[in-house]
């Protein structure tokens, strides 16, 4: 006799298929994700998410009189 939710495949017990719930990501789909953000961030960069740092005036060196 096989338990519930189990079936019996060539004198091995095997679990019933079921469908795939989509609140379970595989890993290589969470990999898949993770690659397409690094190349994103590669090619277009993230200069549009992060805000406009203001200019900030540079020290500038004036030559001196003398020479």
């Amino acid at each position: 006799m096989t338990p519930e939710g189990y079936h019996r495949v060539r004198g091995h017990i095997r679990r019933n298929p079921t469908r795939r719930s989509a609140k379970k990501m595989s890993p290589w789909l969470i990999g898949g994700i993770g690659a397409v953000v690094v190349l994103w961030a590669q090619f277009v960069g993230f200069e549009g998410a992060a805000p406009a740092q203001p200019a900030t005036p540079g020290v500038t060196a004036t030559p001196s009189a003398g020479r």
